[in-house]
């Protein structure tokens, strides 16, 4: 009797593996991401589009800024060298314009434009009479030249915001494809009358690109932000160091060169002339 039972259900299991391998595969595809993101719904397509630009645009910011950091630093450096071997602070003046994206030769020529346009004011006329306190034109340069530093660091925060904004937002434009993408999915489930695996996975697939691209947007946008806000911690750090050495070159030369009683006028034309 036994061997009777197997006789009538072997071939019944046979038929059925035969369907089961000649069948099509419910879900194949085999073009990776490109094939999800074609087959997407529109709202899903058009967060990726706004993922996408972020990304590219926060990559140009990322290798634009990590250039000019490279160019500050390298001109930097080379600028303190040449203060370092002056003979006049109009030599370096000169010598420095070249040196257009070093902060420490902007800081210089800032304060040192300053000391020429006080010097020029206390030739004037009205007066050619005056005399001052050698710290009244120090406190006139360190104006300037704090002046120089909030425009010097506002040049190298141009463009962070960008990085900032991308890293705190691009996860939750892409959590709200993904949900989007999820509601459709279940909308097809029931216009279907199906739940079934095959039914299901290509939409979330579909909706998880977006997940995925909103968080390949905002890890480089919060490395590159927080890596180049501690490179301007540093470089304002650098400028507030050499404002204050350079105010103190000039304090000492301003008070050696008036020791006699005579306007301060002279005292900063033999600077500019030193």
């Amino acid at each position: 009797m036994i061997k009777t039972f197997f006789l009538v259900l072997l071939p019944a299991w046979a038929h059925a593996a035969s369907e089961m391998t000649a069948a099509p595969a419910p879900y194949q595809r085999t073009g990776g991401i490109l094939e999800m993101v074609g087959h997407a719904g529109p709202m899903v397509k058009f967060v990726l589009f706004a993922l996408l630009a972020l990304s590219v645009s926060c990559w140009f910011v990322i290798l634009l800024k990590a250039r000019l950091f490279r160019r500050a630093q390298k001109e930097s450096k080379e600028f303190i060298e040449l203060f370092r071997q002056r003979k006049n602070y109009v030599g370096v003046y000169r010598d420095s314009e070249y040196l257009e994206d070093s902060h420490l030769a902007q800081i210089f020529r800032t304060g040192y434009a300053e000391l020429i346009r006080l010097s020029k004011s206390l030739e004037t006329k009205s007066l050619q009479e005056l005399k001052v306190n050698p710290e009244i034109l120090l406190e006139n340069v360190d104006r300037a030249i704090q002046g120089g530093i909030m425009a010097e660091r506002q040049r190298f925060e141009r463009f962070l915001p960008l990085l900032a904004t991308t890293g705190s937002t691009a996860p939750f434009i892409g959590l709200f494809g993904t949900v989007w993408g999820i509601m459709v999915s279940f909308q097809d489930i029931g216009l279907k009358g199906s739940a079934n695996l095959a039914v299901v996975a290509p939409g979330i697939s579909e909706a998880l690109v977006a997940t995925a691209m909103g968080l390949a947007a905002a890890i480089p946008a919060v490395v590159g932000y927080n890596q180049f806000s501690n490179r301007i911690r540093m470089i304002e750090s650098e400028m507030n160091h050499f404002s204050a050495e350079f105010l103190n070159l000039l304090k000492r030369d301003l008070m050696r060169k008036s020791k006699q009683d005579e306007p301060m006028a002279e005292p900063a034309r033999l600077v500019l002339q030193d």
